[in-house]
């Protein structure tokens, strides 16, 4: 098992008696019934909005680069739709890692999952590709209950309970943890037939990344990651959508076609593919993807920034 972080009394420390009121707070909301934690989610969408400006700015500049020919109109109608999702997000986080498992189940519906289980039954690895929605926690959630428990990447938290609690929190459906750095732990995991969640959407910068095309841009920094984990492990890509429904009656877990012998001629060759399946999980909810990460931030050298 990988070294995770663990409770101790320093977390009670009153430098800490802040998050852990935020914490307290965000159990309380989630014990309300799902149709209010609906309602309240998107109120606090719009509050964010207000408050993150330079956010919004961001998620205006993504949509124009991915899609130059949507109307302002129609951007601006897909920013507060995005925003409501933003803080539907905050409560899902807290559905995620506080609600009981009957209670998950009773709000999901999953799609696809028979021929996941197949793959996992025959002791294949699987490489689960987690785009970054809004609804990703709980999407990771839903799958260790509906299909099997994972191994999750993840970025250590630089606040010390923020890290403990999420960590304590995905584990409740996952295997274990793995820090993002951790490539060979990665590989050894998915040859032994496990599952790891994986996002390759966002931009990690420049040093391990190539320029292909995402949307309308043609020279976005992809990840190569997707390309050496495949070719090493020769684990199955498995793309996966967890879906709120708009309506407010719950979440879909919607499972993609696995793909056991991905296009891996180059990491360009790969980045470019797997960037089109992105874009397909991504128009299947468009404004809960997560809009406001700078995925442009990194250019070739010389060349100004898009933001």
């Amino acid at each position: 098992m990988t070294h995770l972080p663990q409770f101790s009394r320093a977390l009670l420390h009153p430098r800490y008696w802040p998050v852990w009121f935020g914490i307290g707070l965000l159990y309380l909301v989630v014990l309300l019934p799902y149709p209010v934690i609906f309602r309240l989610g998107r109120l606090l969408g719009h509050l964010a909005k207000r408050l993150m400006k330079r956010r919004v700015s961001v998620a205006h500049r993504n949509l124009e680069l991915c899609f130059p020919q949507m109307s302002e109109a129609e951007r601006q109608k897909l920013v507060d739709k995005n925003f409501e999702s933003v803080g539907m997000g905050v409560l899902e986080t807290g559905m995620a890692w506080f609600w009981p498992d009957w209670r998950i189940r009773r709000w999901t519906q999953s799609f696809g999952v028979e021929e996941i289980k197949e793959l996992h039954r025959q002791k294949k690895g699987i490489l689960l590709i987690g785009v970054h929605f809004l609804t990703l926690e709980l999407g990771a959630r839903i799958f260790g209950l509906e299909v099997y428990p994972g191994i999750g990447v993840y970025r250590p938290n630089d606040n010390a309970v923020i890290d403990w609690l999420q960590t304590w929190g995905r584990l409740r459906s996952n295997k274990d943890m793995l820090d993002r750095k951790d490539l060979k732990g990665m590989i050894r995991s998915l040859k032994n037939g496990e599952i790891i969640w994986y996002a390759p959407d966002h931009d990690y910068g420049p040093r391990t990344s190539v320029y292909v095309p995402f949307f309308a841009v043609d020279d976005a920094a992809t990840t190569s990651g997707t390309w050496t984990l495949a070719r090493l492990s020769k684990a199955s890509i498995v793309p996966f959508v967890p879906r709120r429904k708009s309506d407010g009656t719950g979440y879909e877990l919607i499972m993609m076609t696995p793909e056991s012998e991905p296009p891996l001629d180059s990491a360009d060759v790969t980045a470019t593919w797997m960037n089109q399946i992105v874009e397909r999980c991504i128009m299947m909810a468009p404004e809960q993807y997560m809009w406001l990460h700078r995925r442009f931030k990194t250019r070739p050298e010389g060349v100004p920034s898009r933001y």
